[in-house]
């Protein structure tokens, strides 16, 4: 059941908002909803590689943030369009590495080391930049977050190859097969020959690539590099993750689970915009989400315990 109730929440959350407001159902509609999730959507795909290893990454807001700032800074000094994107990416990877460097070399608590470099990497965004918004870009930019393609918004098809290649990532090989096991049982997975250290940094690079690809989108969605970009992005990732069957304690996790819960995500902040509800109030839900979400898992693994009870 636990890996039925996400669908049905957002079956019922599309009918819910399809009834209760004219405007939702729009093509205008649906295509803005479309471009404002492919950046928690992608988010939350690296984030699910992370979680089903049994890390986390509470960075990911700053490192989106940094990475897009770099990427708009190349083009501002002359570089092209595919020069920035490739920059900001690059960044990203680099800083996920770094973040899996800290928890798999330094044996540092993955909640440490990200908490840590959330702080550092939106410092280093906001000395890069002065703390300005980065906006001489070129034209052509734009076409990343709002262009189209065969009819559709081309964000769309950049965030179905990413499902994919999260998809094969987690399903069809070794790297897959040894985070579901770093995530289940660390030890296990280190008495059994798997290189745990190699494989815990290389899902927090795969994390950071798809941040650094978030940032740049972000950025030609707006056409500038924002160094405060991305606040609050962290949680709606791991939201995203935990609601669509993830587990914060590692080993679960699915593409079509996480792209499920951020659509989920997504509809309710469109659906509060569309029903007037206070912005303020939409980070509550989100909390609230997050906390019923992870409840829920609780309770479904204490019933796997044969005969243990919950204190």
């Amino acid at each position: 059941m636990h890996r039925i109730w996400p669908f049905l929440t957002l079956f019922v959350l599309i009918l819910g908002l399809s009834l209760g407001t004219d405007s939702f159902l729009r093509p205008d509609n649906l295509t803005s909803v479309i471009r404002q999730t492919a950046v928690i959507n992608i988010i939350a795909l690296g984030m699910t590689v992370i979680m089903v290893a049994g890390g986390i990454d509470l960075s990911v807001g700053s490192m989106m943030a940094f990475s897009g700032l770099l990427g708009c800074l190349v083009m501002e000094n002359g570089g092209g369009a595919g020069a920035g994107i490739a920059a900001g990416v690059a960044a990203g990877l680099v800083l996920g590495t770094l973040n899996g460097l800290g928890v798999a070399r330094l044996r540092i608590n993955p909640f440490i080391v990200t908490l840590g470099a959330m702080g550092i990497y939106r410092g280093l965004a906001l000395i890069a930049s002065n703390g300005m918004p980065v906006q001489n870009l070129p034209a052509g930019f734009s076409f990343l977050g709002e262009g189209r393609l065969l009819g559709a918004p081309f964000v769309l098809w950049v965030l179905v190859a990413c499902a994919l290649a999260v998809h094969v990532l987690l399903e069809r090989t070794r790297m897959g097969r040894y985070a579901f096991a770093i995530g289940s049982n660390p030890e296990a997975a280190y008495y059994s020959g798997v290189p745990v250290a190699f494989h815990t940094t290389a899902v927090y690079a795969v994390g950071g690539l798809m941040v650094g690809l978030a940032g740049m989108i972000e950025s030609s969605r707006l056409m500038t590099g924002q160094p405060t970009a991305g606040q609050g992005y962290e949680l709606q990732a791991i939201a995203a993750v935990v609601i669509g069957g993830g587990s914060l304690r590692g080993g679960e996790g699915s593409v079509v689970g996480t792209l499920t819960g951020a659509f989920i995500m997504g509809l309710l902040a469109n659906g509060s915009d569309l029903l007037g509800i206070s912005p303020y109030l939409q980070q509550a839900i989100i909390g609230a989400v997050i906390v019923a979400a992870v409840f829920v898992d609780e309770l479904r693994k204490r019933s796997q315990r044969p005969g243990r009870s919950a204190p």
